[in-house]
């Protein structure tokens, strides 16, 4: 299920590559110290980033995870799964590689996140433009989320609606996420 090349808005999205994961974990960690500033406690975020955040390498092999490039640079990653983790890299604990069914579960948008010298230029945009695309010709008609703190406007700027936030243990430091959802309607739909 590997996308092809596209370019939006002077953003280019490609399916993720093994070879990314590296640069990728340094930008989601980056990105997440960065633009979480002012939405988490310091000690809340620097106990995410390892046990949550993170590539899960399962979305890099089904080509389902996403890298976005502005001149070549590396912009942003995320994507869309068929899997029933909800979120969390390799190293959280809580996956499942249980496979969703169109039509029925919702489809998810995983570890969407944005170099901090690419942010607000339309790199979150791309990705969930072809993130949903790809999960709308699978035959998913919804999707789901969990936003961090930060991620939320943004997301509900896309059309997810948020539901009661939660939170989730990170190395013994309570870490607040909220849980969204969006209905997919076919793109000639009003």
């Amino acid at each position: 299920m590997v996308m092809s090349t596209a370019t939006t808005g002077g953003v280019t999205i490609r399916a993720a590559r093994r070879e990314d994961v590296p640069a990728l974990e340094q930008l989601i960690a980056t990105s997440a110290a960065t633009l979480g500033q002012g939405f988490y406690a310091p000690d809340a975020l620097a106990s995410a980033i390892r046990p949550i955040f993170g590539v899960d390498t399962d979305l890099v092999d089904d080509g389902s995870y996403l890298v976005a490039e502005i001149d070549g640079a590396l912009a942003g990653c995320g994507g869309w799964s068929r899997f029933a983790t909800l979120f969390g890299g390799d190293r959280y604990a809580d996956r499942s590689a249980a496979l969703l069914v169109p039509g029925q579960d919702a489809a998810r948008i995983r570890a969407m996140f944005t170099a901090p010298g690419f942010a607000r230029r339309g790199v979150g945009s791309a990705i969930m433009a072809a993130s949903e695309a790809a999960a709308r010709k699978a035959g998913f008609d919804k999707l789901a989320l969990m936003a961090t703190l930060s991620g939320v406007p943004f997301y509900e700027s896309h059309g997810f609606v948020a539901e009661p936030g939660i939170t989730v243990d990170a190395d013994g430091i309570a870490v607040p996420f909220v849980p969204m959802t969006k209905a997919l309607h076919t793109p000639d739909a009003s």
